[in-house]
C-alpha cells in the first residue's frame, strides 16, 4: 500500500499536488454542501392556499406570443386572481388582441404605456407600474413568450406562499427543439437553475427568474422595488431577489406543474445578446457573491490541468487517479440528482463532460461578451 503513496518534497511536482489536492476539496465541499441541497430537497412548504393572486406580464410588442400564450395564463386552475398585462410603448396589434380577450375574460386588467422617448428602458417601470395597480398582495411574474406547463401552475406557486415564505422561486426551462446549440442553452438554463435553487437552499439567495418567480406587494414595498438598481436596464430578478431576500422569507418550487416554459434563442446571435443583458448585473453582486459563483468553475479548471499535469508525474499517478476518480463519482451522482429534480434527466449520461465544457464555456462567454447595458425596451 505504501509503495503507492509519493514521498512529499519541496518542489515543483510537490506544489501541483497540493494545488490539486486543494481544488478537489473545494469541489467537494461545493458538492456536498450546496449542490446536494437540492439533490435530496424534499418539499414539504406546500398548503393549500386561496388568497387572491395578481400574475403580472410586462409586454413590448409581443402581439403573437400574447396571442398563442395568455389564455394558458388565463385559464389556470385558481378560484381568485387576476392577470394584470402592461403593454409599454406597443406598435403592433398587441392593443387589439388584449381587449379582444379582455371581452372574454373578465379577470384581465390592461395598462396602456403610450409610447414616449422619456421613458426609462427596460421592465422595471412597466413591472412597478403592474405592482401598484394589481388587485391583490400576492403577486406572480411571467412573461408574454412563456407557457405555463399546465393549468396548476399558478395553484402550485400560490402554495408555496405562508406565513414566512414572502418569496417563491421557480423554474423556467426552455422548450426542447433540434440541434446541439438547443441542448447547450437548455443545460446552461438547467444549471443556472441548479446553482441558485442550490445556494437559496444553502441560505445564500442570489436570484431568481423574472419569468416565473412570485412575491408579495409588502416585500417589494419593504425595498423601495427596483430603486437601488433603477439605472441597470436587467436586474428585476436578481439584484432585486438580493435585497428582497432574508433570512427565511423565501422558498423554492421545482414542483414539475409550476415551470414555465419559453422559446430558447434560435441562434448563437440571440443567445450571446441575451446572455450580455443577463451579465450586465453581475458588476452590482456584493464580493462575496461574486467569489462564491466564480470558485467553483474555478476550482473545477485547476484540478482538471493540474490532474493532467500529474499524470506525467510517476510518484503521484496512483493516488491522483484514486482522489479525481473519487470526486468524479460523487459529483455525477449529486448533479445527476440534482438535475433529475429539475425534469432534466437525459443530460445526467454526459453531465461530467457537460461540466467540464461549461467550465470553459462560462468564463469563456462571461469575459469574451461585451457586457454592456443593451437597450432593450
Amino acid at each position: 500500500m505504501l509503495d503507492y503513496l509519493p514521498e512529499l518534497e519541496y518542489n515543483m511536482e510537490t506544489y501541483i499536488f497540493y494545488l490539486f489536492c486543494l481544488v478537489c476539496f473545494i469541489q467537494f465541499i461545493f458538492v456536498v454542501l450546496v449542490y446536494s441541497r437540492l439533490a435530496f430537497f424534499k418539499d414539504k412548504n406546500i398548503s393549500a392556499n386561496n388568497e387572491g393572486v395578481s400574475i403580472i406580464i410586462a409586454a413590448r410588442n409581443e402581439s403573437d406570443n400574447i396571442f398563442n400564450f395568455l389564455p394558458f395564463i388565463l385559464e389556470q386552475d385558481y378560484p381568485e386572481f387576476e392577470v394584470v398585462i402592461i403593454n409599454h410603448q406597443s406598435t403592433d396589434d398587441s392593443k387589439f388582441i388584449l381587449n379582444a380577450y379582455k371581452r372574454q375574460y373578465p379577470h384581465l386588467k390592461i395598462i396602456e404605456i403610450e409610447k414616449s422617448p422619456h421613458i426609462q428602458y427596460g421592465k422595471k417601470l412597466p413591472l412597478t407600474i403592474g405592482i401598484k395597480g394589481a388587485k391583490y398582495e400576492q403577486l406572480l411574474f411571467t412573461d408574454a413568450d412563456c407557457k405555463p406547463a399546465s393549468n396548476q401552475w399558478l395553484k402550485s406557486m400560490a402554495n408555496h406562499f405562508s406565513g414566512k415564505h414572502e418569496i417563491v422561486l421557480g423554474y423556467g426551462p426552455y422548450t426542447k427543439q433540434k440541434g446541439w446549440l438547443n441542448k447547450l442553452i437548455r443545460f446552461d438554463t438547467a444549471w443556472i437553475a441548479m446553482n441558485y435553487f442550490s445556494f437559496a437552499k444553502a441560505k445564500i439567495p442570489y436570484m431568481g427568474i423574472g419569468r416565473n418567480m412570485a412575491y408579495t406587494k409588502s416585500v417589494f414595498n419593504r425595498v423601495e422595488g427596483f430603486k437601488s438598481h433603477y439605472s441597470v436596464s436587467s436586474g428585476d430578478d436578481d439584484l432585486f431577489i438580493q435585497d428582497a431576500a432574508r433570512k427565511k422569507n423565501y422558498t423554492i418550487n421545482i414542483d414539475s406543474d409550476s415551470y414555465s416554459y419559453s422559446q430558447a434563442p434560435e441562434t448563437w446571435k440571440e443567445w450571446m445578446n441575451q446572455k450580455s443583458r443577463h451579465f450586465t448585473t453581475a458588476n452590482h453582486y456584493k464580493v462575496i457573491k461574486k467569489l462564491l459563483l466564480g470558485i467553483y468553475p474555478l476550482s473545477l479548471l485547476l484540478m482538471l490541468i493540474s490532474f493532467v499535469t500529474l499524470l506525467f508525474i510517476n510518484d503521484f499517478v496512483w493516488l491522483t487517479l484514486a482522489i479525481f476518480t473519487f470526486i468524479f463519482i460523487l459529483k455525477w451522482i449529486i448533479l445527476g440528482l440534482s438535475m433529475k429534480k429539475l425534469n432534466e434527466s437525459k443530460f445526467i449520461a454526459i453531465l461530467p463532460l457537460l461540466d467540464i465544457i461549461y467550465a470553459f464555456l462560462a468564463p469563456a462567454m462571461y469575459y469574451l461578451i461585451d457586457r454592456k447595458d443593451i437597450k432593450k425596451w
